[in-house]
């Protein structure tokens, strides 16, 4: 969200609005009015979201646990959190009721998912590497180099395959509905150490720095294997350990960056692209089976739609909202913040994955391959995943990945 967005409307407007009309109907304004945001305006608009939502009586009120997520970041990583929950209480006709629980309230990024398991919240948002310690099978969308592109990551998301792949394990194992995604790919944010050095053009560059990583165990082999010394850090802690100068950067993706608040100490934006940074939402599998079949297709409805709305939002927020390419517009976060995007060579990134993929350095991930082929039923869920990935050209577009309802063969 830009400057110009926020320019009528306070945080003490928000926080006063949301006192009188619910913070889930607030949220759910906002993201209806968009730009030119005045009080006034989400006064009524929240006014009206509450008489929509309130005119029946639900059969499920479920508790959706956001982790940092709020209206702000939402307007700045279009991941679909809100637009999911709108939704599915239209298409319901009131049927379900989604209370939004976002801004870390009940739940942080390390340990939404275990508080789903454990039924504390109904739905959770949260990237599927920070959920990977309470949903280990997660791991598997974190083979370094796994998806050449975020086209292929939408493309296996859409595929029917991938229930076998992902959702079924996810099912069997964690108790989880795995339902809808945001995609993108990680890089190395690098903080104010690297202001005034030059760009980062190879690997030789990062060399001995030290960087956070998520709770994926993946996630940490592949910095390994490329002389990037994870520090596992807490989402929440890694904008201090930047500022400070405990971390020379932390791997995620640049949209991340943005809706984090983490741009004012972040200098450049090494374009790794080294595996999966992908913000997921999720349900408790037996809240799913409880609604009946009925209101379990129209949240798997819900959520195909949100998949489609974050494929192509996002998408144009990565560059139009964030600046998440090497000459980033002028009103968009990262030029605002003097954040350098370091765009590497197809050769440094080919280097990158000669080092680290599990395809040209198999031995550091045999644990994990046969942990999580185990998990899936004996089969190879890299080489199938893998393959799955390059079926779509690596140059295509990713708002251009024909959706498909993936629980349908």
């Amino acid at each position: 969200m830009t400057s110009r967005q926020h320019s009528t409307l306070s945080r003490r407007d928000f926080l006063d609005i949301s006192s009188r009309f619910g913070l889930t109907s607030t949220l759910l304004a906002v993201t209806g009015l968009g730009a030119g945001l005045g009080a006034s305006g989400l006064a009524r608009a929240a006014e009206k979201e509450q008489q929509r939502r309130y005119q029946t009586e639900p059969k499920f009120q479920l508790r959706f646990g956001a982790s940092g997520f709020n209206e702000r970041n939402l307007q700045i990583q279009k991941s679909g959190q809100l637009f999911f929950a709108r939704d599915l209480e239209e298409r319901t006709n009131g049927a379900i009721r989604v209370e939004f629980m976002g801004s870390n309230e009940v739940c942080n990024q390390l340990d939404c998912v275990s508080k789903t398991q454990q039924g504390i919240v109904d739905i959770f948002s949260a990237s599927t590497q920070n959920s990977a310690g309470g949903a280990p099978y997660l791991n598997v969308l974190d083979f370094a180099y796994l998806f050449p592109s975020v086209a292929s990551m939408f493309h296996f998301f859409y595929d029917p395959r991938s229930e076998k792949l992902l959702r079924e394990p996810l099912r069997q194992r964690h108790q989880l509905q795995f339902l809808f995604t945001h995609c993108d790919l990680r890089g190395l944010m690098m903080g104010l150490k690297w202001k005034d050095k030059p760009l980062v053009t190879s690997l030789d560059d990062l060399q001995g720095t030290k960087n956070r990583v998520t709770g994926t165990q993946l996630g940490r082999i592949a910095m390994e294997q490329l002389g990037l010394n994870p520090v596992p850090v807490a989402w929440e802690e890694t904008l201090d350990g930047l500022r400070q100068g405990l971390l020379d950067g932390a791997e995620t993706w640049m949209s991340a960056v943005a809706y984090a608040g983490m741009a004012p100490v972040i200098s450049q934006a090494v374009d790794l692209r080294f595996f999966a940074g992908t913000e997921h939402t999720a349900m408790s599998l037996p809240k799913f089976d409880s609604l009946g079949s009925e209101l379990q297709d129209q949240v798997m409805e819900s959520a195909y739609t949100a998949q489609i709305y974050t494929q192509g939002m996002n998408e144009g927020g990565r560059f139009e909202i964030v600046g998440a390419t090497e000459h980033p517009a002028a009103d968009t976060v990262f030029a605002k913040h003097n954040v350098r995007v370091a765009p590497l060579s197809d050769e440094v990134r080919a280097e990158a994955e000669q080092r680290c993929a599990p395809k040209f350095n198999p031995e550091p991930w045999e644990q994990w391959r046969e942990r999580l082929n185990s998990w899936a039923g004996d089969i190879d869920v890299y080489e199938e995943i893998y393959a799955l990935a390059r079926e779509v050209p690596k140059e295509l577009a990713a708002v251009n990945v024909a959706p498909q309802r993936w629980w349908r063969a």
